[in-house]
């Protein structure tokens, strides 16, 4: 495809990569393309960082109409870049899309659109192991009208921050809260799918758990209230007695692409891993019976997040001593490795820019 590329005239300094924290920092351009029913994808351009012009009848302003992912580039040792599965993100995002009523990317074109983003974003890419260039496609309904129809004007944009380690001071284990009051999506509604919405309405629910001490919640499902979903915005997974367990895709869990990848890690390395429903009774009898041995919540920022406490009603229960366990300390070694190229690729997972 046709990208038209105006680079900026004013560029910015790269702050130092120990000040850079996640998402608040962003490079000099970011990329653009329109839609039109009738027209298709149309217009596709890299432009200056800036602000975002809408019409105030803007469907994405109303109704929500609107859909995102995020991937990294990362900074190899030998001073090359890559990414990590790129193609399952947009994959994903098509998936996101179809639900959303939004229009589908052409997938080898979204793979032309990240390379050239990032090779023009290169200087960007940080260098110390841990940080990344976080990459936020995403993509709005802009359809100037109020009426509720599906879309027939959208855009898609790309834009990419600089990001510092999310461990800054090491891997340490969360205090989580299992929620019965809030859910955060049904089967049946837009849980598969990653749009804003899912997130807004998973807000409450996370700021009641901050005031009583804990750093997110445990989604239960929502229609029976009473099947483990989530971890705050991550997959979850479980040892339990041996077995990895991680809640089966029910259409209301997000299919997260570190969840995927822990997978297929742990049955290489000879772990029995279960996707399927898992109760809460169920897990709370694991935590009762000492056979709850680790938990970890796995996603693309954190990539795991080791959980060292569990409450549930008003008991907490302590998680492997409290400690990262030996499984999720090895997925963390493992896909760290693999993205920052510090271990070989067996899996064929990363893309060299």
């Amino acid at each position: 495809m046709e990208i038209k590329i105006t680079k900026t005239t004013t560029p910015k300094t790269m702050p130092p990569e120990d000040k850079l924290g996640f998402g608040k920092v962003f490079t000099d351009h970011m990329f653009v393309m329109d839609y039109e029913e009738g027209r298709g994808w149309h217009d596709a351009r890299i432009v200056p960082f800036g602000y975002v012009s809408l019409h105030p009848a803007s469907t994405v302003l109303h109704y929500g109409a609107e859909i995102f992912e995020g991937l990294k580039a990362y900074r190899r040792a030998d001073g090359g870049v890559q990414m990590f599965r790129p193609m399952e993100n947009i994959r994903r995002m098509n998936n996101s899309a179809e639900r959303m009523s939004l229009p589908l990317l052409d997938e080898r074109d979204a793979l032309e659109i990240l390379t050239t983003f990032v090779r023009l974003e290169e200087r960007f890419v940080p260098k110390s192991f841990g940080t990344s260039l976080y990459l936020r496609p995403f993509m709005f309904g802009n359809d100037e009208s109020l009426g509720v129809h599906a879309v027939k004007r959208a855009t898609f944009m790309l834009i990419a921050s600089p990001s510092g380690s999310y461990y800054a001071e090491g891997i340490n284990p969360v205090k989580i809260m299992i929620e019965n009051e809030d859910v955060r999506t049904v089967r049946g509604g837009t849980g598969y799918a990653k749009c804003g919405g899912n997130y807004a309405a998973s807000t409450r629910a996370g700021e009641r758990a901050a005031k009583k001490g804990y750093s997110q919640v445990l989604w239960l499902d929502g229609v029976e209230r009473k099947y483990i979903e989530e971890v705050g915005a991550m997959n979850v997974m479980f040892k339990i007695d041996g077995e990895i367990v991680t809640p089966m895709l029910t259409g209301s869990i997000l299919p997260g692409i570190t969840r995927k990848s822990c997978i297929e890690v742990l049955t290489k390395m000879g772990y029995q891993v279960s996707e399927r429903l898992l109760s809460v009774d169920e897990l709370v009898e694991a935590l009762e019976s000492g056979k709850l041995e680790e938990a970890w919540g796995c996603g693309t920022a954190a990539v795991v997040s080791p959980i060292g406490k569990l409450a549930y009603g008003d008991k907490e229960y302590v998680v492997s001593g409290g400690k990262i366990g030996e499984v999720t300390q090895k997925l963390y070694d493992t896909l760290t490795g693999i993205q920052w190229g510090k271990l070989e690729d067996t899996f064929g997972w990363v893309y060299k820019i």
